[in-house]
């Protein structure tokens, strides 16, 4: 851990993955840290999600990665069926050859085990890091030599810098950018399934999808494979409004008629559903101001097709940390390092994920253009497309010299 002469805390607006990585990232290089949460706890709601290599690159470069190795389930492929006629379209293999080629593995694991790694790599500092909950953000001043921070309640932060992890409906952007977000109209069912009662014939060490027309599913297994995660994603015919509420079998059902048996069968299984109306924000090319800036969620939310909400925070955090290390604290240039490093990657996610949306729920010709696609592809052809996304290191995060 480096000294840091200026003991004032970093303030970092949100406790969830977002934020704690940051935090983890800034407390290792020396900075004393301020998570400020809304919730009551810090803790994590929602079910699984998938581990690209890039992602435990994120986390072995905060300290974490042989935690989360412990609690995930690798996985053999990523499969993709059509939900139409039950045929395998495509499949990429994560055997050796991808871990050699990414220098890392595939995995699925829940939201929780990720946040409670990062929040133990926190709290093993022992000092340093200071928690409030309840606490909502409203206003953050600041001027040349530091920030404040004022709260709900009238409370006032004071520190170095604030980072802004609060999410999709970020306060701390709301004050700077004051943009919308813009609701995908798409729809995620979620729900988790206990194995012994998902399908023998269904239960793949692999992230599977099967993709329908406006619709589609996602499973695979957690918990070192108890449980499985399943999500089912449908363009809703009625507004929405960003958020979650419990989720109505029969309005799965509606939107899932044309599709197989198989995919049928799962959707019988869950008793209970946890809906989501899913939202994301258009890309931004600034997303610092001063001594405050965006991280996660925050600086650029994302529907869900390419798996990446959670691993894009991650390298953020890192990116932050490693370009205060190299501009040596000097917080104006370190965070339009920060930054500078990372809009252009972020964006071209976000704009990629919504284009998989299309892909996925494809109909009609476009369908069977999507069937046609990988017909006959080789690995290393999937590999070399995808190794834009998954290639990142902390190593090349901040350019062409070393940053670790």
């Amino acid at each position: 851990m480096r000294t840091v002469k200026d003991t004032r805390p970093v303030l970092v607006a949100g406790g969830g993955i977002g934020g704690l990585a940051a935090a983890l990232a800034l407390v290792r290089e020396g900075y004393r840290v301020k998570v400020i949460e809304q919730a009551g706890q810090i803790g994590e709601i929602g079910a699984g999600i998938q581990l690209s290599p890039n992602a435990f690159a994120a986390c072995d470069a905060l300290g974490v990665g042989e935690h989360l190795r412990a609690k995930a389930v690798y996985t053999e492929e990523m499969v993709m069926f059509d939900a139409i006629d039950a045929k395998r379209v495509a499949s990429i293999s994560l055997s050796d050859r991808f871990r050699e080629r990414f220098g890392n593995p595939y995995a699925v694991i829940h939201r929780a085990d990720i946040h409670g790694a990062l929040l133990e790599g926190v709290k093993a500092t022992t000092e340093g890091i200071e928690f409030l909950t309840s606490t909502k953000v409203v206003h953050i001043e600041q001027d040349d030599a530091g920030v404040t921070l004022i709260d709900a309640q009238g409370g006032r932060h004071e520190g170095q810098a604030v980072i802004g992890c609060d999410g999709v409906r970020s306060a701390v952007r709301q004050q700077y950018v004051g943009d919308s977000i813009r609701v995908s109209g798409h729809v995620v069912f979620r729900a988790v399934i206990d194995t012994a009662d998902f399908p023998e014939a269904l239960r793949f060490t692999a992230p599977c999808i099967w993709v329908g027309p406006n619709c589609h599913l996602v499973h695979y297994p957690l918990k070192g494979g108890d449980k499985f995660n399943m999500a089912v994603t449908f363009h809703s015919d009625q507004p929405e409004e960003w958020g979650s509420m419990d989720g109505d079998p029969a309005e799965v059902q509606r939107y899932f008629r044309p599709t197989c048996e198989q995919v049928q069968q799962l959707l019988r299984i869950p008793k209970a559903w946890k809906r989501y109306s899913t939202a994301d924000r258009n890309p931004i090319e600034q997303w610092t101001f001063g001594r405050a800036t965006l991280l996660g969620d925050a600086a650029h939310p994302m529907v869900q097709y390419l798996a990446q909400g959670a691993c894009m925070a991650c390298e953020d955090a890192v990116t932050l940390g490693l370009a205060l290390r190299r501009e040596e604290g000097d917080w104006p240039r370190a965070l339009a390092l920060y930054e500078r490093s990372r809009v252009a990657r972020t964006a071209r996610v976000v704009l990629s994920a919504r284009e998989m949306g299309r892909i996925y729920h494809a109909k009609g010709v476009e369908r069977l253009v999507r069937n046609s696609m990988w017909t006959g592809r080789p690995q290393e052809r999937f590999y070399d497309a995808l190794e834009w996304l998954y290639g990142w290191t902390a190593a090349n995060c901040l350019g062409d010299e070393k940053a670790a």
